[in-house]
């Protein structure tokens, strides 16, 4: 799966899909192409004019951005992370919506695989059932399997 993400002020795109992909010699174009499109409106929607000359004088695209990462799972081999590690793990996955719907840990471990991360299972089992406890997380027992969601806030009116 690819995700690119770029934002000036007010504006974003953000394009996640599974039907494109996306290769290490053509995301700086593509990242390229993608940032003449927004407008900043701060500066009375002027559009950014953003070239792209592949020479070996100029600096990646990549290494001039914040948090920016490439992850080929296809390609790459997943980072091992500890048991310490997980739960700074979850946080990304309850952030991105992972967990708007109910996943169970293998469904997890598969997702942090996606994400470049390798762990073991029973590590994972237990993060979850600790955020589930300190309700960071909601579990739920359906056909004797676990599963995990994020907490839905009621509203009382």
């Amino acid at each position: 799966m690819a995700r690119i993400k770029i934002k000036y002020g007010q504006n974003e795109i953000e394009i996640e899909s599974k039907d494109f992909y996306v290769d290490n010699e053509s995301v700086d174009q593509v990242i390229c192409n993608l940032a003449s499109f927004v407008k900043d409106s701060s500066s009375n929607n002027t559009q950014y004019e953003y070239s792209y000359n592949q020479s070996p004088k100029t600096p990646e695209i990549l290494g001039t951005l914040d948090d920016a990462e490439i992850h080929e799972p296809e390609f790459v081999k997943p980072t091992f992370i500890d048991k310490e590690q997980v739960r700074s793990k979850m946080q990304i996955l309850i952030r991105d919506g992972f967990f708007d719907q109910a996943r169970t840990v293998s469904e997890v471990v598969a997702q942090l695989r996606e994400y470049g991360w390798a762990t073991v299972p029973l590590d994972v089992s237990k993060v979850l059932t600790s955020m589930a406890f300190t309700h960071e997380l909601q579990k739920d027992l359906q056909e004797k399997r676990s599963y995990y969601s994020a907490v839905k806030l009621l509203e009382v009116n």
